[in-house]
């Protein structure tokens, strides 16, 4: 028998948890390109160390979340790896 943990369990024992948190997403003012890779590689880093990046990601792209790093991946890395799961079906 295994245990299933809820969105909320996950999200406790996320490593992108605390004052970090704001490098998963883009800030409110506009960032230059080269600024938005750095932010996306500094939390790319975080994800890489997560012991839950994979429900992370599953619950993403359960919900189709269109903004931000999530399970390690960004917006339209998580929008590509859904076109190819659909094309493979």
């Amino acid at each position: 028998m295994s245990i299933q943990l809820s969105p909320v369990a996950w999200q406790l024992r996320a490593a992108c948890r605390g004052p970090q948190s704001e490098v998963f997403f883009p800030p409110a003012q506009t960032e230059r390109k080269h600024e938005r890779l750095e932010r996306e590689r500094r939390a790319k880093a975080i994800c890489g160390i997560c012991p839950v990046r994979s429900d992370c990601l599953s619950y993403a792209i359960e919900i189709h979340e269109p903004h931000g790093i999530w399970g390690g991946l960004s917006e339209s890395e998580r929008k590509s790896m859904l076109e190819r799961q659909l094309a493979a079906s």
